[in-house]
């Protein structure tokens, strides 16, 4: 097993690096759909005026359509970032009704912001990178360059002399450190306008999130009732059966004293062989309602031995700085047991990855392999029971397995750490 995951001061500076690369590919995607709402401003200015002058109502629908498909891309980014949000109800009847909508008004409102403000934020994290890039290697190449090209700082600085050239490793230190530190920080702002005005509008009737809640207590319920059976299998058909084998031992044994001590004798040994076996067996019903690797090493010790265990050559990747709370963690822990299992059994693959982080609130669990691929949780490879376990905990989680691989199974966990 390859591990990489780390303890102490460099952890969190690599974890810290991760989140300002994380960051970075975040906020130029979020940067590229801003470029696609500012593009699409002018349209929609033009289409408002030929609306109020009553020429251009033909128009309204397949422009809110574009603003709705925008809208929903950046749901889906803010999502993959793990923020929480709900798809307010689209909107209904005529084009004017639909375009006075409370939803379509905070739509427009995040195209705007999200068109201008949101474009600038990409552009400065995207900046900070180019410039460490290209002004730490300007020394050894700058007198090859054209004279307009010799500068600095993305062209605000001439820089063609040495003196000056030198200049530039500083300016990239300083470039690097604040993209290091800054990253992070100016994705949460370019996200904001998005949490703020693209989820339902205040006051609007919640009976889908209430629905939604009311599925989830039913998963919890069965994924419960599940657990209880299985463990009742696992007391009845295996620790039960022993210890009455241990018990009519016993009685043979007492039988044979009398007669044949030396019979009574191999008898007991084998009542202690099964008492032995009936221990084994209640430890292991034990362990799978709340492994005590758990308690003693935290979700990356517990991780790190499945992976150990693994049949599969298997990377981990775990950063988790704080503990989650435990039925989290038994659930990310079932979760990775569960899916390194089919991957042992079923993949035929020659490597799998484990990642665990916990990122905005919410724990991130990936298990892949590159394996043969068809996994479908209706096959009852235990797929199903990840899903109903992960619901359970109002989460996410889905199943990527194309025929001939790869495999990759994804849970979001909400997490109060």
């Amino acid at each position: 097993m390859d591990s990489e995951q780390a303890t102490g001061p460099g952890r969190s500076l690599r974890g810290r690096l991760r989140d300002a690369v994380h960051s970075t590919g975040y906020t130029a995607y979020g940067a590229g759909i801003g470029l696609l709402a500012a593009a699409s401003l002018p349209f929609g200015i033009v289409v408002a005026v030929l609306w109020f002058l009553r020429v251009g109502r033909r128009l309204v629908l397949p422009s809110l359509a574009w603003l709705r498909w925008l809208s929903d891309l950046e749901r889906e980014r803010l999502r993959r970032l793990g923020y929480v949000v709900d798809e307010p109800l689209s909107p209904s009847g005529s084009p004017e009704e639909q375009a006075a909508d409370p939803a379509t008004r905070r739509e427009l409102g995040w195209l705007v912001i999200h068109g201008t403000f949101g474009v600038f934020l990409g552009a400065v994290v995207v900046q900070l990178l180019l410039i460490t890039v290209h002004d730490l290697a300007y020394p050894l190449w700058w007198q090859y360059v054209g004279v307009g090209e010799q500068e600095l700082l993305n062209g605000l600085l001439p820089a063609s002399s040495d003196s000056r050239a030198l200049l530039g490793p500083l300016i990239a230190v300083i470039a690097f450190a604040l993209w290091f530190v800054g990253a992070p920080r100016l994705l949460r702002w370019q996200a904001e306008p998005g949490l703020r005005l693209l989820g339902p509008p205040p006051g609007t009737d919640l009976s889908a999130r209430v629905a939604q809640l009311t599925a989830t207590r039913a998963a919890a319920l069965d994924a419960h009732t599940v657990e209880l059976r299985r463990i009742e299998r696992a007391l009845h058909d295996g620790a039960q059966n022993r210890v009455v084998g241990v018990a009519v031992l016993i009685g043979a044994a007492r039988r044979e004293v009398p007669r044949d001590p030396v019979r009574a004798e191999e008898i007991l040994a084998r009542a202690q062989d099964t008492t032995e076996d009936a221990l084994a067996e209640l430890r292991a019903v034990v362990r799978s309602i709340l492994p005590p690797v758990l308690e003693n090493r935290g979700l990356a010790g517990a991780v790190n031995a499945l992976a150990a265990d693994c049949a599969v050559p298997c990377t981990v990747t775990i950063d988790v700085p704080v503990r989650c709370p435990a039925s989290v963690e038994a659930t990310a822990y079932f979760v990775v047991a569960e899916a390194l299992t089919n991957v042992s059994k079923h993949s035929r693959a020659d490597r799998a990855e484990v990642e665990v982080r916990l990122d905005a609130g919410r724990l991130h669990v990936r298990v892949s392999d590159d394996g043969r691929g068809s996994a479908d949780p209706a096959d009852g490879t235990g797929l199903a029971g990840i899903i109903r376990r992960v619901e359970a905990l109002d989460g996410r989680a889905w199943v990527t397995s194309p025929p001939g691989g790869p495999t990759e199974v994804g849970v979001e966990l909400p997490c109060g750490s």
